[in-house]
Order: C-alpha cells, then sequence, then structure tokens
C-alpha cells in the first residue's frame, strides 16, 4: 500500500472528509500553495524539531506565512536549544524524507515519542493543508477530522501561541 492509500484507508476508516488537489511534486510549502490557488484553507508548514541531544522530538503545525521563532519554541517546551531534526531522524520517527513532512507521518511513528503542538491561529473552522505523505497532492482536513486521527493514533496535541 503506498503512503498516500495508507492515509487514505485511516482516513476513511475515521469517517473523515477531506478535500484533494493532485499536482507536480513540491517540496516547499511556497511551491504548493501555487496548485492550491482559490481553495478555502489554512496553508499550514510541518516542521519536524528535536532537542540538542536529540532525545525529545516536535511536530509543529503553524501558518506557512510565519516564522517559527526557535528560542521561544523552546522555552515553551522546557529546553535550552531545539533545531530542525536530521534528515535520518525524520525518516526513523516518521518515516518521511524532507518535503514530505506531515501530520499524517505520525502513522510510522510507532514509539508514539513525537510530540504535536498547532500554533493557535491556525485552528478553526477553516481546513488545513497537508500532503498525505505524498509531495504530489495535498489534502484539506478540518482541525475536528485531525482531532480524531491523532486521538486515535495515540497521540495528545497542544495548541500554542507563538
Amino acid at each position: 500500500m503506498s503512503p498516500f492509500e495508507q492515509v487514505k484507508a485511516e482516513l476513511a476508516k475515521l469517517d473523515v472528509d477531506y478535500d484533494l488537489v493532485e499536482h507536480p511534486p513540491v517540496y516547499t510549502t511556497e511551491v504548493a500553495d501555487q496548485y492550491i490557488k482559490g481553495k478555502v484553507g489554512v496553508r499550514t508548514k510541518s516542521l519536524f524539531l528535536t532537542d540538542k541531544k536529540k532525545h525529545h522530538f516536535y511536530l509543529v503545525f503553524m501558518d506557512d506565512d510565519k516564522r517559527l521563532d526557535m528560542n521561544h519554541f523552546a522555552e515553551i517546551v522546557g529546553q535550552k536549544h531545539i533545531k530542525f531534526a536530521s534528515e535520518a531522524s525524520l525518516m526513523e520517527k516518521l518515516g518521511l524524507k524532507p518535503g514530505f513532512v506531515s501530520i499524517f507521518g505520525l502513522l510510522n511513528n510507532k514509539e508514539k515519542d513525537v510530540q504535536v503542538y498547532f500554533e493557535k491561529d491556525i485552528v478553526g473552522d477553516i481546513p488545513l493543508t497537508f500532503h498525505p505523505n505524498d509531495n504530489t497532492k495535498t489534502m484539506f482536513v478540518m482541525m475536528d477530522g485531525l482531532k480524531k486521527f491523532l486521538k486515535d493514533q495515540g497521540f495528545e496535541y497542544q495548541i500554542i501561541t507563538m
């Protein structure tokens, strides 16, 4: 089963609706946004972060127009230093390559050791955008559906102010 088919099956099992746009492979939110112009949804960026010693991993979702203040996020999670996780850590923890980072990578996190954070400004009644573990598609999913997905996968999440 392809990574997309796995996401699709999981969402169907949970009765989570979504809208899907197919496009050529994209590796940045800026390029992906070109293919979803005119569709209602919060354009999200998905950031996979870790602490200095790679003991803690964080998946952060925020509006793709915003920049993450790493120092502020480090304070929120009680760390002195936060950095982007390596390509090897991304593959080990989420089974994804750079350019594919998504909430749906949590399907591959058997240890359930990734902490999930949503920036408060993207949480509401407008669908959020994610790659469904395939960078040739953009999926629009409501927050209620994402909450169902996270709960089913055994993950909690926090809403933070950045």
